[in-house]
């Protein structure tokens, strides 16, 4: 008579009767074993903080150093936040008194084009903790066009793979935060669905508590299975470029007391980089309430790009722009060069255009595409950029499409 050979049930009692070899196994046993696997698998997770070899922050920022070139304030900032969030987690399972450490949700301020988003980028490359990296042009307030709030965690439970308890340990960039901010001065005119509507459902996201998450995302219903995410424990580190907060800097900067006793020991301030002085109160400026804006303690600014940084953005960095269209060029078979007077006509075009650092792949994309489209098809094995060469091609190219990209 044939029986599971595990639970010893015989065909009639069971559902579905599997043989083997030498033996028998029933549906019921398979899907034991298969809850078995999944709860083995889940404690041997990458994302088990026990097993993550903690890096000081002066080992992190070493690590940024071999992506983005210049702002080590931010750098700085980010790799001290990075640290205590690895000790809070690691805090909970060794402490013996009342003492909690809060995390401390970071803002990144930066004109656009300087590196907020590649610093996440680049963080997220050391990281054994879920990370994910959302868009807040997209979010509106519940029950409108566009996504809910919650759908920044369903994108940090799809980075941890759906483990609740590992996205609960998670970091979260939220970019272009700036586009949430308030519209007008008197919110109760109009109802600000994008702005503040957003910033209100972020409190509760910010400071920590529980959130019914719709594990596929989209629009919640009343019947549709929520998945509960505790944030207590999850970083959020926010970025954006604030267009036109250098004004509300300045405006800030400006204000004295009329005498002598007003402008003795006042600071020479630079002019050309006002972000270095920035302050909560010019985010609340800016449009973004009291509220959020305590909910994110930790301030810091990246500089503009100057010739010299971008002039190093170029070469430089791991994974630098010139780094990729020679390794691109190489799996063709064919060895890429740059002649070094062509490095400071490409950066001196960035500059004169205020591309900034995306806009250097643009022109380095319009000097070499012809290039690329022929010299796979040609047995050339070498290519040397010249400054002829790159004069030539780039006067084809309308530059101001490169400046609306």
């Amino acid at each position: 008579m044939e029986k599971c050979s595990f639970c010893g049930r015989e065909k009639k009692d069971v559902n579905l009767l599997i043989a083997g070899i030498s033996g028998h196994i029933c549906d019921n046993c398979i899907l034991q074993a298969h809850e078995i696997v999944d709860e083995e698998l889940k404690s041997t997770s990458d994302f088990d903080i026990g097993k993550v070899k903690l890096l000081k922050p002066i080992e992190m920022k070493a690590f940024l150093d071999q992506y983005v070139i210049g702002q080590d304030d931010a750098k700085k900032y980010l790799s001290v936040a990075v640290y205590n969030h690895y000790k809070r987690l690691s805090q909970s399972k060794i402490a013996t008194d009342d003492i909690e450490i809060e995390k401390s949700n970071i803002v990144l301020v930066g004109e656009t084009g300087t590196g907020k988003t590649l610093l996440a980028r680049s963080i997220a490359k050391m990281l054994h903790v879920p990370f994910t990296i959302v868009d807040a042009t997209v979010l509106t307030e519940a029950g409108y066009v566009g996504e809910d709030i919650e759908s920044i965690l369903t994108r940090l439970l799809q980075a941890a793979d759906y483990d609740v308890s590992a996205a609960e340990r998670g970091i979260v960039f939220i970019d272009e935060i700036d586009k949430i901010a308030r519209k007008g001065d008197n919110p109760s005119i109009t109802r600000d669905v994008s702005g503040e509507g957003v910033q209100q459902g972020l409190l509760k996201l910010l400071e920590g508590s529980i959130i019914n998450v719709p594990p596929q995302g989209g629009r919640k219903h009343p019947e549709q299975k929520m998945i509960p995410v505790n944030t207590k424990n999850v970083l959020f580190i926010c970025g954006g470029a604030f267009d036109g907060i250098d004004r509300k800097i300045s405006q800030r900067l400006n204000t004295q007391v009329v005498g002598y006793a007003g402008t003795e020991g006042r600071e020479k301030v630079d002019r050309k980089n006002l972000l270095q002085y920035i302050a909560p109160q010019d985010l609340k400026s800016f449009g973004l309430i009291p509220e959020i804006i305590g909910r994110l303690p930790v301030l810091t600014y990246l500089n503009p790009l100057d010739r010299e940084v971008l002039r190093s953005i170029l070469t430089e960095p791991k994974n630098s722009i010139i780094k990729q269209y020679t390794k691109l060029f190489e799996i063709d078979g064919i060895s890429l060069a740059f002649e070094e007077d062509t490095f400071e006509y490409i950066v001196d075009k960035a500059m004169e255009y205020k591309l900034g650092a995306r806009g250097l792949r643009s022109i380095c994309e319009a000097i070499i595409n012809d290039a690329m489209f022929e010299l796979p098809s040609q047995d050339l094995k070498e290519m040397v950029v010249t400054l002829d060469y790159a004069k030539k091609k780039l006067s084809k190219t309308n530059l101001k499409r490169l400046i609306v990209a």
